[in-house]
């Protein structure tokens, strides 16, 4: 069997809905939408896009974007890795580690320092996925950071 053909796809306000709907399944699946969430899910190119940031979608052969992550800028030359999710649809798929590796490599295109992230111990795949791909459990990100979402107890720094 072969692989569906995936394709990475750049911001755009028709793919603002995406982006929401996308983050909202998984979060509200394992947590529950905070204030903070709904911010950003609610105006991503006020958010994300117009400080500086870079939001990436997946999109599967056959079944549309189905995955997307958001590179927010956090001062200092610093990045957060985050709202990365994929639709349960596309999960097994390779999606999301096609979309982490090109969030990354962009990420050490726009000479992101540091490039980190902020997430839960129970999102045990995702972090599998994170240490694969570079990134290390760091405290100084966790208390420089951390106390930002209330889910938050895993923090992570990308090391290449």
């Amino acid at each position: 069997m072969t692989r569906p053909t995936l394709t990475i796809r750049e911001f755009s306000d028709e793919l603002a809905q995406a982006f929401h709907d996308i983050n909202a399944e998984w979060i509200e699946a394992m947590f529950v939408l905070e204030a903070v969430d709904r911010e950003v899910l609610q105006n991503p190119r006020e958010k994300i896009i117009a400080p500086g940031g870079v939001i990436l979608f997946v999109e599967v052969e056959g079944l549309g974007v189905v995955g997307t992550c958001a590179l927010k800028p956090t001062g200092g030359g610093g990045y957060e890795l985050t709202k990365m999710g994929v639709r349960e649809t596309a999960r097994g798929s390779g999606a999301g580690a096609f979309l982490l590796e090109a969030t990354i490599a962009r990420a050490v295109q726009m000479g992101a320092d540091p490039l980190y992230l902020l997430t839960n111990r129970t999102c045990e795949a995702a972090i599998h996925l994170y240490e694969k791909l570079g990134f290390r459990h760091d405290a100084g990100i966790m208390a420089d950071y951390g106390a930002r979402y209330a889910r938050c107890d895993v923090a992570m720094k990308y090391a290449g």
